[in-house]
This record gives structure tokens, sequence and C-alpha cells, in this order.
């Protein structure tokens, strides 16, 4: 066997073990500065953070208040018909069956469409799949903002051209009033 055919065997081998090497050292070190609270360990009761430590802010809107009792919050982005949405939705659970339920969401929706309160509701009647004729609304005032509220879980409120806000949360573990100063809470920052 020549040098030159040895060479060529050895090092990928050797290449391969450096390679491999380097990618399990980075994972340990990964794994070992990973967050502690990432995933509680078995024996170890990690309390969940404090509705203080969730209300912070969304999309550019402070959230000022929380019922008590919300579960642990979730974020997501998404885009339909032109109009974006960042919404914040806390849940609890599981339950013995393993499902998890929506206590509250807010979102906020932005797009060139939303010139006024009509817009967002014609907006919303399509997004939601309401019939216009049956869908009942109640005018609201939100702070300074003009809104609607439906069937006491749900109210939303023209912010500004491009700008609305969107509260619902479960009726079945909370009141219309805690509705109302949620959504009175969720607003664009200063």
């Amino acid at each position: 066997m020549t040098r030159s055919s040895l060479g060529s065997r050895v090092v990928p081998q050797a290449r391969r073990i450096v390679i491999g090497s380097a990618v399990v050292l980075a994972a340990l070190g990964a794994w070992t500065t990973a967050p502690a609270a990432a995933e509680p360990r078995p024996g170890y009761v990690v309390a969940p953070p404090s509705t203080e430590q969730r209300a912070d802010n969304l999309d550019g809107f402070v959230i000022e208040h929380l019922p008590a009792g919300v579960g642990t919050p979730t974020d997501f982005e998404y885009e339909w018909e032109d109009i974006r949405f960042h919404s914040r939705v806390w849940e609890t659970g599981p339950d013995p069956e393993g499902a998890y339920k929506v206590d509250l969401t807010m979102k906020t929706l932005r797009g060139e469409k939303l010139t006024d309160l009509e817009a967002l509701k014609a907006f919303l009647i399509e997004y939601e799949e309401k019939d216009p004729d049956t869908w009942e609304l109640r005018a609201v005032k939100i702070g300074a903002y003009d809104g609607l509220i439906a069937d006491g879980d749900e109210v939303f409120y023209f912010v500004a051209p491009g700008v609305a806000a969107e509260v619902s949360l479960d009726r079945g573990r909370f009141s219309e009033q805690d509705l109302l100063d949620t959504a009175t809470g969720f607003r664009p920052e200063d």
C-alpha cells in the first residue's frame, strides 16, 4: 500500500472523528448551559410565572391587567387577507384527558383595510365567519377607543387607521367586567 492511498483513507476517518467529537461536545455544552427552568425535572416543582411576570407588552401594546388565574401564555404571529395578527393566548391544562383550555386571548390587528370601526367589523365578520344579521354586538368604549362587544366574551376596538385590537376570554371562568377591564389595560404604548 502506498503512502498516498493510506493517507487518503486515514484523513477522512480522522476528520469524521474530530467533527463528531466537536458536535458531541457542542451539544453537551449547549445542554449544560440551557436554562434550568426550561423543563422541570422529576421531583422538582417549578412555580409558574406570576401574573405580573407575564403582563408586559405585545406588538407595541402594553398589557396592564390580566384576570386572576389565567394559565401559561404563548405568542403567535400570522396573516390573513393582508391583515397581520400578533396574538398572545393564555391556557390552563392539561386536564386529566390531556386537553388544554384557552382562558384569554389578546390580539393586535394591523393592515391598510382597517380604516375605522365599521371596516374592522366587516373584516371580523369574514374572518370569524359570522352571520352579520345574527351577530349581536353592542357599542362599548375601551379607554379612549370605540369598540364592539359580542356575547360578553369578545371585544374588539379600533385604535387608529391600520391598527385595531381584540380581546376574548372564557366566560365560563371570567365575567364580562373581567373582559372590559382586561381590554382597557391592553392599549398602545405611550
